[in-house]
């Protein structure tokens, strides 16, 4: 029987249909494995932590917070009580190798024999480090849309660069996702923090090699983030809402935690090294501009993003999204001088970068004036 993949008339539509399929199909060709994941998500979650925590058979957990956030932190160590062993609130942004050390330190000193990160990146970032260097089990309770929780990428910052690596030691024991833990999250920032979870799904469908199930995880979390996000800054009290930006922001962190990096990634961590920026606001502002650099490169992975937040063009959506919640959309408006824009696209360019498109310092140099001046994102 002679299969449909060539059909004799170009009125059968069933056969023309069933040879794209077949030869798409053929086309297909991936490898997926999956993370360490342990989830619980809903609203209320929290309140399972001293419970979970016995299942897993920990018992000395040490509670890590930033100095913002010590109240939250102490709040944790009270839920726990005798399973808590102490607080460590000097979570720091970028992850300081010093600050490592110090937790480092009391880990020790109170025999802790896991940690309980309460925070966004910032505090989930050192308990990954811990995990790194010590293998204690870390437990991700996430008060913002950072999504790194879902991910196997640590990183410090030393001697003004920061080092990121890959390892799926330091993906948490568990992450408890309570979206009623958002709601402290000024508006403002949970834009920032939003964005900041969008670049990791973006990341993933315009790879080099996308991967069919990242991709898909990717794109229903810009659904969820570009669609949720104007509705938190403009109605801060809508849990529906808050839950929805927390769900894009899992599903964000899973694309990347089982996906890739490229140049947009490799920028923001330069500047966050280098020139100390806020790590969301940083993620916000170039974002648009590292889509628009691989438009070209990647037909339809842009158009997957565009077609997920409903608009025409993938780059220019994400910026006016931006603008829409409220987010810098320039590098000048967060700290950056015109002068260190050299010195970010040699550092950005010191090694190669794995992207679908050529990644140049000319070029890199000519985004950053871009994003600089806060203009719409074009081609470079």
């Amino acid at each position: 029987m002679r299969l449909p993949c060539s059909p004799r008339r170009d009125e059968d539509r069933f056969a023309t249909g069933l040879c794209k399929a077949v030869t798409y199909l053929k086309m297909i060709s991936f490898q997926y494995k999956a993370l360490p994941w342990n989830i619980i998500f809903g609203a209320g979650a929290l309140s399972r932590l001293p419970e979970e925590l016995g299942k897993l058979g920990y018992s000395r957990a040490l509670v890590l917070s930033t100095p913002n956030q010590v109240g939250d932190g102490q709040g944790i160590v009270n839920l726990l009580g005798d399973k808590a062993v102490g607080l460590f609130d000097q979570a720091m942004m970028h992850v300081p190798v010093e600050t490592v050390a110090q937790a480092t330190a009391e880990v020790k000193r109170l025999e802790a024999d896991c940690s309980v990160s309460i925070g966004g990146g910032s505090t989930t970032g050192l308990g990954k480090a811990l995990a790194f260097n010590l293998g204690l089990p870390n437990i991700a309770i996430p008060t913002s849309y950072a999504g790194s929780e879902m991910t196997n990428i640590w990183g410090i910052t030393e001697n003004n660069r920061k080092i990121t690596n890959r390892d799926n030691v330091v993906v948490p024991a568990l992450t408890i996702y309570d979206p009623k833990l958002t709601l402290t999250m000024p508006a403002a920032f949970a834009g920032a923090s939003g964005l900041n979870a969008m670049a990791q799904a973006v990341a993933n469908l315009v790879s080099e090699d996308p991967n069919p199930i990242v991709s898909v995880m990717a794109q229903e979390a810009i659904r969820a983030l570009s669609h949720s996000l104007p509705i938190v800054i403009s109605n801060p009290d809508n849990m529906e809402a808050r839950t929805e930006a927390m769900y894009g922001a899992c599903l964000a962190g899973g694309a990347l935690g089982t996906g890739t990096t490229g140049l947009h990634h490799r920028l923001c961590h330069t500047f966050g090294g280098a020139f100390n920026t806020p790590h969301a606001e940083t993620h916000t502002i170039l974002l648009p501009h590292s889509v628009a650099y691989n438009a070209a490169a990647t037909p339809v992975g842009t158009g997957k993003i565009a077609e997920a937040m409903g608009v025409d063009d993938a780059a220019t959506g994400i910026f006016e999204l931006a603008k829409t919640i409220g987010v810098p959309t320039a590098l000048k408006d967060i700290g950056v001088k015109r002068t260190d824009l050299d010195e970010a696209a040699a550092a950005a360019t010191e090694t190669p970068v794995n992207n679908p498109e050529p990644v140049t310092r000319g070029r890199v140099r000519a985004l950053l004036e871009n994003a600089y001046h806060g203009r719409a994102p074009q081609p470079v």
